[in-house]
């Protein structure tokens, strides 16, 4: 992480406080606009809607569609359309849009014709803006314009590849998530979209952040293609000092799956939208750790110096480990982070939070700088957001961690024992597997039986462990495949609760 007094902002984060010298609208602008408006005491938005919209129902919401012929780029002969989402329901708060066009910003009016309700016409409603957008693309065929990007609610947006479906989220910033002093939910408050250009195959959003804590300048800069990727930068004025910031933070959900189903009583063998946190730290470890849904708030945390990249991903893409041809969970993307100037030292944290409902996002992941934020200091960040359905472009090369599951331990399956057992699948190892050692390691507890035996079924290895686990703890278990002393896998990374 790179942090610089205010006063020498404009040098060292190589930006101008003025506009550009032909009067373009550029990011330097929506710096200005947050270091200024942090220097004004926070003010909360106050919203009025008419009741039927305040109070509608999230059904009903979903009938409230936006017109396409009536968006501002269609027909145009440009790759982009914009379309918009009308306040109501769960979102209440307007966000202010601005076309950049001409190298002038103009805001695009409310326009209540552009809008049906239940097929048919508004009602009389008063002019209560928008509540954010999406962006629109040809990414599967050429002669139809897809979603690509959603910007809705907060400074929550997602993004699809060609061939996903909608599933994770990621979010501008994170504030005090998981503290018991509650967290903070910066917004999005106004953007600013350049128009495109025929021919043009990327596009550009800028964005305003404001809250209690905070407030903050992004640019995004996206591509569309069988991955998406965002190259997102982002300049932080704190209001406060904040105990917690949770740089380029995503948020899924996971109710149950391969280690977790007997929880449920469901006909679907598994049911998330990301199946495992990813991290690849500065020695060269890339550690899985599949996600879980335990009874009690669960924060894992990954110390490290020099990040290469975090992501939560859907690692298991068979649609016949979901059973629902509904959801399509085998469809939804993962979503990866690659540092594009260095975050520092720090922590990469997962929150797993208890859930019943696959209606709920219970996950959230993160990177925590070691240094403390504090007011009266501008905090820039670069990283590359990836939002992908394989890992080619990860690059990890080592056996991947395919499956984890659970059961009762002990040879003759007595529950008296008390013991878990274990099942961890990898893929094949480019080292000569009869040359392969298993290791497994516990913070506490005691581990028996550990088994290695090759995999038929995916052609890798599969691991068996029995545990026995001391009670009242929370115990960080690992496995991994070694030759001669060196990993030749993924760092398997699991935490028990004993819930």
């Amino acid at each position: 992480m790179k942090y610089f007094l205010s006063v020498f902002l404009s040098i060292l984060l190589g930006i101008s406080f003025k506009s550009s010298a032909n009067n373009q609208f550029d990011f330097a602008d929506v710096v200005e606009q947050a270091r200024l408006l942090n220097e004004q005491p926070y003010r909360e938005e106050t919203v009025t809607l008419p009741a039927d919209l305040n109070d509608m129902d999230y059904d009903t919401f979903r009938t409230l569609r936006y017109v396409r012929e009536k968006g501002p780029w269609f027909g145009k002969n440009i790759p982009f359309e914009i379309q918009f989402f009308h306040p109501g329901s769960l979102f209440k708060q307007q966000v202010q849009i601005n076309e950049i066009f001409d190298k002038k910003a103009t805001e695009i009016a409310y326009d209540p014709e552009a809008f049906t309700l239940k097929d048919q016409a508004l009602p009389s409603w008063p002019d209560v803006g928008y509540a954010g957008f999406r962006l629109h693309y040809p990414l599967n065929r050429s002669d139809y314009y897809d979603e690509l990007i959603t910007f809705l609610g907060a400074s929550y947006f997602r993004a699809l590849g060609r061939g996903q479906k909608y599933g994770l989220s990621a979010r501008g910033i994170a504030v005090d998530t998981g503290l018991e002093t509650g967290e903070e939910f910066p917004r999005f408050v106004r953007f600013w979209i350049p128009r495109p250009v025929q021919r043009q195959r990327q596009i550009m959003v800028y964005a305003l952040l404001d809250s209690p804590g905070l407030t903050g300048a992004y640019q995004f800069l996206i591509r569309p293609g069988k991955t998406t990727t965002m190259e997102i930068t982002t300049v932080l004025f704190p209001r406060r000092n904040i105990q917690k910031l949770g740089v380029a933070p995503l948020t899924s959900m996971y109710l149950f799956g391969e280690n977790t189903k007997h929880r449920f009583f469901d006909y679907r063998p598994e049911v998330h939208d990301s199946d495992g946190l990813l991290v690849h730290n500065g020695a060269d470890e890339w550690i899985w750790r599949p996600l879980d849904n335990a009874r009690t708030l669960r924060i894992s945390s990954f110390e490290d110096t020099s990040l290469k990249g975090f992501g939560l991903l859907q690692r298991d893409r068979n649609p016949d480990h979901y059973q629902d041809f509904e959801a399509d969970y085998h469809l939804r993307p993962g979503a990866w982070v690659e540092p594009l100037e260095g975050f520092g030292a720090g922590v990469v944290e997962l929150v797993e939070i208890p859930s019943d409902k696959e209606i709920h996002d219970n996950v959230v992941a993160f990177f925590v700088p070691k240094t403390p934020v504090a007011s009266g200091q501008a905090y820039r960040f670069k990283y590359r957001l990836s939002w992908l359905s394989d890992e080619e472009s990860i690059g990890n090369v080592k056996a991947r961690v395919l499956a984890t599951y659970t059961g009762i331990g002990g040879v003759s399956g007595d529950p008296k024992e008390e013991r878990v057992k274990f099942v961890i699948d990898f893929e094949k190892p480019t080292a000569d597997i009869q040359k392969i050692v298993p290791v497994v390691e516990a913070s506490a507890g005691r581990l028996k039986e550990v088994v290695m035996i090759p995999n038929p079924l995916t052609d890798g290895v599969r691991v068996f462990f029995d545990f026995k686990p001391e009670k009242g703890k929370a115990i960080e278990l690992s496995a991994r495949l070694e030759q001669d002393g060196k990993t030749v896998s993924e760092k398997w990374s699991y935490q028990w609760t004993g819930n």
